[in-house]
């Protein structure tokens, strides 16, 4: 499940940090936003935090008066080995794929511990982390981003190794 979009937001619909791991102009961006910003935040909290958009899976939690969403695909699927089944071809999408051998990759709780993770590296760094702490230390945010994700990919989730070149940096200025 590829991460496309991280993006923190507060309860007024303010986009507060936006990363992309995929190309999208300007105004691609900004119509995105808008669209999965108002779907969200018109959620209540009985409802469930994952909502489709387009050709993504929106994963969201809000903590305190931040709301954490991040857009991962809806449609990736990973190929497994069918040992010599004689399949039938049908008109149905989902059957279709189902008689190819791919199954959906999707594990959308895995994306809700990933957002869990940032809040409480996020705390650690910041403290009791606020909107106005993501607000003057945006460079920190993402480089820490930069830390945990590579290409879409979870490649980091120790909150030490996270921390520690920020850290450094923080030591050298």
């Amino acid at each position: 499940m590829g991460i496309r979009f991280i993006l923190l937001v507060n309860k007024q619909g303010q986009t507060r940090l936006a990363q992309y791991y995929e190309y999208l102009t300007i105004e691609e961006r900004r119509a995105l936003e808008g669209e999965i910003v108002r779907k969200c935040l018109a959620r209540n909290e009985q409802q469930c935090s994952f909502v489709e958009h387009r050709n993504y899976k929106i994963v969201y939690r809000r903590y305190a008066s931040l709301f954490f969403l991040v857009g991962v695909d809806n449609d990736e699927y990973s190929k497994v080995e069918l040992s010599g089944s004689n399949v039938e071809l049908s008109s149905s999408k989902e059957e279709l794929r189902m008689a190819y051998g791919l199954i959906p990759e999707r594990n959308e709780l895995a994306i809700l511990e990933f957002i869990h993770l940032l809040v409480e590296t996020m705390d650690r760094l910041f403290g009791n982390v606020c909107e106005l702490d993501i607000m003057f230390h945006l460079e920190k945010v993402h480089f820490m981003l930069e830390e945990m994700i590579m290409n879409g990919c979870i490649v980091e989730t120790s909150k030490s190794n996270i921390l520690s070149p920020i850290q450094l940096m923080d030591k050298a200025s």
